[in-house]
């Protein structure tokens, strides 16, 4: 498990329409926006997955440590199953999705009481929203990108979106993008192929390449890098100027 970090971008977030409020144990913090305060259903939610991670982690060590994929034990928790399929899609250490997984099985509950939620946890969303929503992209403090582009996802379906980078964050990656953005069905997915993708960006003409493979993955919507002054865009999504 990774330390906590202080999450300074939620100062520039907004969703004036919906109710907003945090649940955080230990290294989860996850910013929710939805029609009702929820706190307690979200923490409650959160504190059963973590448990039942950590237990299992303790039972499988591997699990924790592995940079490649590892299967999951047929008695593993549900959140477990989640991470290593989309660990085991994009060729990743299975905590490569838990941001992603954990997004997923919070809203799942918080769906119950409320049509609309967005996640926000360690700069991984999950979006469930009637409205079209644009979630900027920031690529840290000396490119000319961040929170000056946004990507701009369609109302009425789930939406996971994640970003991985070589410079920004806490999290691990090899490769020496600004910033990698996949949007996807799930949470989940969307997070294990992003530190997949980004750990495949080393210079700029990695970009071209990277993007060019991303069209084979049949999970994702599309994928944004950034990378210095220049940036790429694959798939079906659209890029806003903010």
């Amino acid at each position: 498990m990774t330390r906590y970090v202080e999450r300074w971008y939620r100062g520039y977030t907004k969703a004036p329409d919906l109710v907003p409020f945090s649940v955080q144990i230990k290294e989860s913090d996850l910013l929710i926006w939805a029609e009702k305060n929820l706190q307690d259903l979200a923490y409650k939610r959160l504190e059963k997955e973590r448990n039942n991670l950590e237990a299992y982690l303790r039972y499988d060590p591997d699990f924790l440590h592995s940079l490649v994929p590892v299967a999951a034990s047929p008695f593993a928790p549900p959140l477990c199953q989640m991470m290593a399929k989309a660990a085991e899609k994009a060729g990743v250490g299975p905590m490569a999705s838990v941001a992603g997984a954990i997004n997923e099985m919070v809203g799942e509950e918080l769906r119950q009481e409320s049509e609309e939620i967005i996640i926000e946890n360690g700069g991984d969303l999950l979006v469930f929203s009637r409205e079209a929503r644009v979630v900027a992209v920031y690529a840290g403090e000396d490119s000319p990108f961040s929170f000056r582009i946004g990507i701009k996802l369609p109302p009425g379906k789930k939406w996971g979106v994640a970003t991985s980078s070589g410079i920004v964050g806490h999290s691990l990656s090899f490769g020496k993008a600004d910033a990698v953005v996949v949007v996807a069905e799930s949470s989940a997915v969307a997070d294990a192929w992003a530190t997949s993708l980004a750990n495949r960006v080393q210079e700029k003409e990695d970009i071209k390449k990277v993007l060019k493979f991303s069209q084979q993955i049949t999970d994702i919507q599309g994928t944004l890098i950034i990378l210095g002054e220049f940036l790429g865009v694959e798939g079906n999504i659209q890029i806003e100027r903010l």
